[in-house]
């Protein structure tokens, strides 16, 4: 069944250029296009496509407030395109807060080293996220108009990324196994985190439930450009207890901080005992897909810290951690994988489960309590 697509963009070159694209791959069909929020919050209704892709700024009505009002009437995936600017970057995660799925940057060579290697990345996040929806919607009645959303610095403001009820995909938390979960009584050093596409989301889910105090540093590897990272770290940082900050060539690891990967950039950790630091560099490897990856810094973790190392894998399309958890295990880490249930995209810790490497598979509603009892807290 292909998966059927809403394009949406005030630009008739733009829509052109996507849909063009789109329909390069027989599993991808279009099915319509709008010019605007208004339209788009419209034609959902009319077309109930599996897919929108949707421009930020539009007229009429503005992406993020368009995304509100489909997601309240009938929700749908959507995918936002938005340029590579600090403004783009913070409407970005609006958009995520709203109810986006997933983002790229409206540039496509910005995405990937070529122009064949850009196609295939957003056939396959369409593909991707359109099987979130295919045989699993159950419609929402609809819902009176929004009002227009506040402007994008008034939005950014401290604001949490809170997604709201999807009814495309199960929205309530994982039942609770944190309460009769006791911890396993081993002992660590470091944290480290892997995540790609909804990994905004599930990564404040966790951090926002850490005490100031937590007892260890905290790797955050996110599939994201440069542009969006400094923006990120810092949401982050103004919503949690802990500290969070975009990592640095050189930082010293310390407990209750997290550093989060720069885009464009690889993390990796050097060093032994109290003199670990962070090795932030620009990758030329073009045999390496992501930038930051969470293999290489997984297997730098390893180096540095054997098998003292908690290393958790959220949603995310691709298998990108499973090479660098193999490497952890066999230090004696512990690897934990977010469940099917609660992922936006069940691959990445989909490649950790079924190759054996995952201790357990955990609801990510229930990954922050048992992180706080795995290291003494609670």
């Amino acid at each position: 069944m292909a998966v059927k697509v809403l394009v949406v963009d005030d630009s008739s070159f733009f829509r052109r250029r996507v849909s063009e694209i789109l329909e390069q791959d027989s599993g991808i069909e279009v099915i319509g296009f709008a010019v605007n929020g208004r339209e788009a919050v419209d034609k959902t209704a009319q077309l109930r496509p599996d897919v929108i892709t949707m421009d930020v700024e539009m007229p009429v009505l503005d992406g993020i407030s368009a995304v509100k009002e489909i997601m309240a009437s009938n929700p749908t995936p959507i995918l936002m395109f938005s340029s590579l600017t600090r403004a783009g970057a913070s409407a970005t995660l609006d958009a995520l807060d709203a109810g986006a799925m997933d983002f790229l940057p409206k540039k496509f060579e910005d995405i990937a080293r070529n122009n064949d290697d850009a196609i295939k990345l957003l056939q396959n996040k369409v593909k991707e996220i359109g099987r979130q929806r295919i045989g699993r919607i159950t419609r929402a009645p609809a819902a009176p108009s929004i009002k227009p959303a506040p402007s994008t610095s008034e939005r950014f403001a401290n604001k949490p990324i809170v997604q709201p009820d999807r009814s495309f995909k199960s929205a309530s938390p994982t039942p609770s196994s944190g309460a009769s979960t006791r911890a396993s009584g081993k002992q660590y050093q470091l944290i480290a985190i892997g995540t790609s596409t909804g990994g905004p989301v599930a990564l404040q889910t966790i951090l926002t439930q850490l005490p100031a105090n937590f007892p260890h540093p905290i790797l955050l590897i996110q599939h994201m450009p440069a542009a969006f990272t400094p923006a990120f770290a810092t949401r982050l940082d103004s919503l949690c207890k802990i500290k969070v900050k975009e990592a640095q060539q050189g930082d010293r690891l310390q407990p209750g901080c997290a550093y989060l990967a720069p885009g464009g950039q690889q993390m990796m950790v050097e060093g032994r005992g109290s003199n670990r630091t962070l090795r932030v560099f620009e990758d030329k490897n073009e045999r390496v897909s992501y930038k930051p990856s969470v293999d290489i810094t997984f297997a730098s973790v390893a180096k540095a810290y054997q098998g003292d190392v908690l290393a958790i894998i959220l949603t995310g399309m691709g298998a990108d951690g499973r090479d660098g958890a193999r490497m952890l295990k066999q230090t004696g880490a512990t690897i934990w994988a977010q469940d099917e249930k609660s992922c936006v995209v069940y691959g990445m810790p989909q490649a950790v489960a079924s190759a054996g490497l995952a201790n357990e598979s955990i609801g990510l509603h229930d990954v922050a309590v048992r992180l706080k009892r795995e290291v003494g807290f609670g």
